[in-house]
């Protein structure tokens, strides 16, 4: 990997933290982004961190990376649009594999930055495609023509960090924009972001102060579904059925074995009867 000399100094703490966060997992590119992101300092993965909410919140975020890959493992589909996706480089990752088009957007000035970082990973040309473009997800305009770039046949959209920062009426135009690409094109929409009020267990994740000032700078636990039952009926309301839910893989998580030498009994107890506060679900155009 090529170390730039470009200044990472805009990117937004939440950002950096996260790209911090992952670098101790085997997620790919992660620890690369880490020490792109602290270079010319190193960067020492918190492998040895004594806080649980550390690890609950790593677990959270590694889980949700992992859920996207799995969904999208078993279809097809060969043309994947991700949308949000901030510092993650799973387009990159994927078009390792040949036969995939990828394209990988966010707001304007994210992919100003990450496109330095794609091109401080990619040592060699990419048997697939790889486009890193901006995009307003939504802009229907500019989603289409982003669309537009792909060949023929079904497409894959997916995201994980997007819906939490959308109100009602904003949900309902992403649904409408995406649920009319589908008609047309045909395929699937993934996302992580079956998000659920569950102040409780919430919390562990935003425990750090940094974690719980952008919570509520962005409004995430008021913008979240009431419950599973209400987010299926949501989309049911727009248009879109439940093709197949995500399933957690305990041997794909680098933090679970930390997590559970940290926690006590108690702890791990009322984990369990908090139970589960996000999933991943890939979404199809109702019949």
């Amino acid at each position: 990997m090529e170390i730039t000399n470009r200044d990472y100094s805009a990117i937004s703490p939440t950002a950096k933290s996260l790209l911090l966060l992952k670098g101790v997992t085997n997620i790919p590119y992660a620890a690369a982004a880490a020490k792109l992101i602290l270079a010319p300092k190193p960067y020492q993965p918190e492998l040895y961190n004594k806080d649980l909410a550390f690890w609950v919140r790593l677990l959270h975020f590694e889980d949700r990376y992992h859920s996207i890959d799995q969904l999208l493992l078993d279809l097809p589909v060969k043309n994947i649009l991700e949308l949000s996706s901030g510092f993650s480089f799973r387009g990159l990752a994927t078009v390792q594999q040949p036969g995939y088009h990828y394209i990988d957007t966010d707001l304007p000035e994210v992919i100003a930055t990450k496109q330095s970082f794609v091109t401080a990973f990619q040592q060699e040309p990419a048997a697939g495609v790889l486009e890193v473009l901006p995009l307003n997800a939504l802009d229907e305009a500019a989603f289409r023509e982003r669309i537009g770039h792909f060949p023929e046949g079904p497409v894959a959209i997916v995201n994980e960090g997007l819906l939490m920062y959308l109100d009602e009426t904003e949900k309902e135009k992403l649904c409408g924009i995406i649920r009319r690409i589908l008609q047309q094109r045909g395929g699937y929409w993934i996302t992580g972001d079956i998000y659920i009020k569950r102040e409780e267990a919430t919390n562990e994740i935003r425990k750090d102060e940094q974690w719980k000032a952008f919570y509520a700078q962005h409004q995430i636990h008021e913008k979240m579904f009431d419950s599973f039952e209400s987010a299926e009926l949501f989309f049911q309301k727009m248009g879109f059925a439940i093709d197949k839910a995500s399933v957690r893989d305990h041997e794909k998580l680098t933090a679970l074995p930390h997590l559970l030498e940290m926690a006590t009994p108690a702890q791990l107890q009322k984990m369990r009867q908090t139970g589960k506060i996000r999933t991943t679900w890939r979404l199809m155009l109702a019949e």
